[in-house]
């Protein structure tokens, strides 16, 4: 399918499967919403990375998001965890630079309507310490969930497919420009954006993916 005529699908507000909204514009009632599941999944059900990115690059031309070539190139990646619930669960990112010897990175993350980040923490490992975390919020509007005392009512908000499994389950909302923090090493954490999506910066201590795990027992990278 080429790029025009997977736009066209998508971008069709009436009699298409998905309105503009899904991917950066806004509908007759000025709502973002997602795309279905499926359009992001061939027939046999193979993760469609290109539809993904696709998503992506729309949502950050509707925030104005600067997109430089190195985000159109092989260091974008995303991902749906190996759980084929992209729209729920899912994620693109850029590692900007991760230096073990400097023991620093800067990574961008990128979420789209109500996308979460799956429940995961950082081990030490053989190279490398627990990974320490903070986050910026850059454009849309995100959730951070920690360990500690529950929010309120938070159960309802976390999506069904990690909802009896999750742990953490302090809520901090934060606006853009706002940070966030990791409470302690290997604390558990993960992130769901709001209805616009969102785009956050993430700094952090380098991160070493041995020393990544996740609470659902069902995800593959």
């Amino acid at each position: 399918m080429t790029e025009v005529t997977r736009r066209e699908m998508i971008g069709a507000v009436a009699g298409s499967a998905i309105a503009i909204t899904a991917l950066g514009g806004c509908g007759s009632e000025g709502k973002v919403v997602m795309p279905k599941n499926e359009d992001f999944y061939s027939a046999e059900g193979v993760f469609d990375e290109k539809a993904a990115k696709e998503a992506y690059y729309a949502m950050m031309e509707r925030f104005g998001y600067p997109i430089p070539e190195r985000l159109r190139g092989e260091d974008f990646w995303t991902l749906d965890f190996g759980l084929g619930q992209f729209a729920e669960t899912g994620m693109a990112g850029i590692f900007w630079i991760n230096r073990q010897e400097d023991n620093y990175m800067g990574h961008e993350i990128y979420l789209l309507p109500n996308q979460m980040i799956p429940e995961h923490w950082h081990v030490a490992t053989e190279t490398a310490g627990p990974k320490m975390e903070a986050w910026q919020l850059r454009y849309g509007s995100v959730t951070l969930y920690s360990e500690g005392e529950p929010t309120p009512g938070v159960d309802e908000r976390i999506p069904p497919l990690h909802r009896d499994i999750a742990i953490a389950r302090t809520e901090q909302v934060l606006k853009p420009g706002e940070m966030g923090y990791l409470a302690k090493a290997e604390a558990r954490h993960f992130m769901l954006a709001g209805p616009e999506g969102a785009i956050v910066t993430e700094y952090a201590t380098y991160h070493d993916m041995e020393g990544l795990r996740f609470t659902h027992p069902d995800i593959k990278l």
